[in-house]
């Protein structure tokens, strides 16, 4: 899965000595069904690649570059297992000593990028926003934490309370033994509710999802802080034995409803703010002025939004106009995909980016905004 801290990393990287390679490769299974045209499209790329003018690169960094491409060829014929994916990211830079493979949940473009860094827009789509996420299932003797971590439900906590059954009622009376099993099963969800909390706590997870019976919702929710309350986005069901997979199949589509009412939110504090002047910013021009000042929060972004830009090849500043760099008057380069630009100066100066998906706000200001710190 594509997580934040990756996504930093990658931002993190630039070629010193040669050239930093991305490719994407689309293997959505309605398009690409077989191994074999997964094959042809990767050797298409590559290909193409080949082809293109590198004239302005030194002997050693075309050398270099076309290593790299053959390493790409070689690791996709001896060790890549498609295994349910359905893209996959390449990004290779021989000469500074990176490679990294990143197969994808969903499908991405054919694309081959080659530049000082990275080409990291058509991740931005894919990041886990979940993750952190604490996944509480509670039962009347069981209580299990789990934490969304890269695409998967890891084990926090196992708390575990057997209750008294049937043949140790011994004298009591039936009124009085129901009283005492209640009894018991209150403790016990206070006791999952408790360490709930401390895990909350101590993983700053903004975050919580409940499984339990239905019966058991009110009960257990009641024994929450009211911290974990407020960050409880929904509840499902599930079967008494389930695993972490299924258990993460059942919570997803809170999930999905969680992301889309956070990015409602976040759409709305950006038009309040870009309404009087705010901390927003409208349009290419503000924006990538706004990340290369380290000043945005919050990248926003309508997928397939894109335009050339110019960047500053010492500093990396990044604007919609030709000339000379405003910090170190170094001339400025034209590139083709402003939006990796603004994804790159945000993420390098600890910023966040979100592609909207579910709104059309962006539109009138060509797709792109921001939310600024000041």
């Amino acid at each position: 899965m594509v997580t934040w801290s990756l996504l930093r990393e990658l931002a993190g990287f630039r070629a010193e000595n040669g050239c930093a390679t991305s490719l994407y490769l689309n293997l959505d299974p309605s398009e690409v069904p077989t191994a074999g045209d997964a094959q042809a499209r990767m050797n298409a790329l590559l290909t193409a690649a080949a082809k293109s003018d590198r004239k302005d690169l030194t002997h050693a960094q075309r050398g270099s570059l076309k290593a790299d491409w053959e390493r790409i060829a070689q690791w996709f014929d001896d060790d890549f297992e498609r295994d349910g994916s359905q893209g996959l990211a390449v990004f290779a830079a021989g000469l500074d000593n990176f490679w990294r493979t990143l197969p994808l949940p969903e499908p991405v473009p054919d694309k081959v990028k080659v530049g000082r860094d990275f080409q990291l827009a058509p991740l931005v789509p894919l990041v886990a926003r979940a993750d952190g996420t604490i996944v509480a299932v509670v039962g009347r003797e069981q209580g299990q934490l789990y934490r969304l971590s890269a695409g998967r439900l890891e084990e926090l906590i196992q708390h575990f309370d057997e209750q008294p059954g049937q043949h140790d009622q011994g004298g009591w009376s039936q009124a009085r033994y129901r009283r005492h099993i209640e009894n018991l099963v209150h403790e016990h969800l206070k006791g999952v509710a408790e360490e709930l909390d401390r895990s909350r706590r101590r993983l700053q997870s903004p975050k919580v999802v409940l499984v339990c019976a239905e019966e058991m919702r009110s009960e257990f929710t009641d024994e929450l802080s009211a911290e974990a309350r407020d960050a409880l986005v929904g509840w499902t069901a599930a079967r008494a034995q389930a695993g972490p997979a299924e258990l993460l199949d059942a919570v997803t589509p809170i999930l999905e409803r969680a992301e889309a009412k956070d990015e409602s939110e976040a759409i709305e504090r950006w038009r309040e703010e870009a309404g009087r002047n705010g901390r927003a910013s409208a349009g290419w021009e503000q924006t990538l002025e706004a990340a290369s000042d380290a000043r945005v929060e919050l990248l926003l972004f309508q997928e397939g939004s894109d335009r050339s830009a110019w960047r500053c090849p010492a500093c990396g500043r990044a604007t919609v106009s030709d000339g000379s760099c405003p910090l170190d008057g170094t001339r400025m380069e034209e590139v083709d995909a402003g939006l990796d630009l603004a994804v790159h100066q945000t993420l390098a100066h600890g910023g966040a980016v979100w592609a909207i998906r579910h709104h059309a706000d962006l539109a009138p200001v060509e797709g792109i905004g921001a939310l600024l710190r000041f």
